[in-house]
């Protein structure tokens, strides 16, 4: 009997300013994990907001890859008490 193949990919709507729809965005753009979001640039994270319309053309997403980076690394007190100082993701 196999198995269920559990689902890839972190849960990224832990970084402050990622909801489900933002989330769905980048998953379809190849980012599932908090590695690769934390890889990913600023300018290339905004193109994937930017293409997918104004709705989510005005998120910023300055903050994001170094959230996904304390993330990825298991720092989550850290992690924590950052996004406590961010408004909405954004210092």
């Amino acid at each position: 009997m196999k198995k269920a193949k559990k689902a890839e990919g972190d849960d990224l709507k832990i970084v402050e300013g990622i909801g489900p729809k933002i989330e769905e965005l980048f998953h379809n753009a190849g980012i599932r994990t908090f590695a690769e979001l934390a890889a990913t640039s600023v300018e290339k994270m905004q193109e994937i907001l930017d293409a997918a319309g104004s709705r989510y053309a005005v998120h910023n997403p300055s903050t994001w890859g170094k959230q996904a980076e304390l993330a990825a690394a298991g720092k989550w007190d850290e992690l924590k008490a950052w996004q406590d100082e961010l408004n909405a993701g954004k210092e």
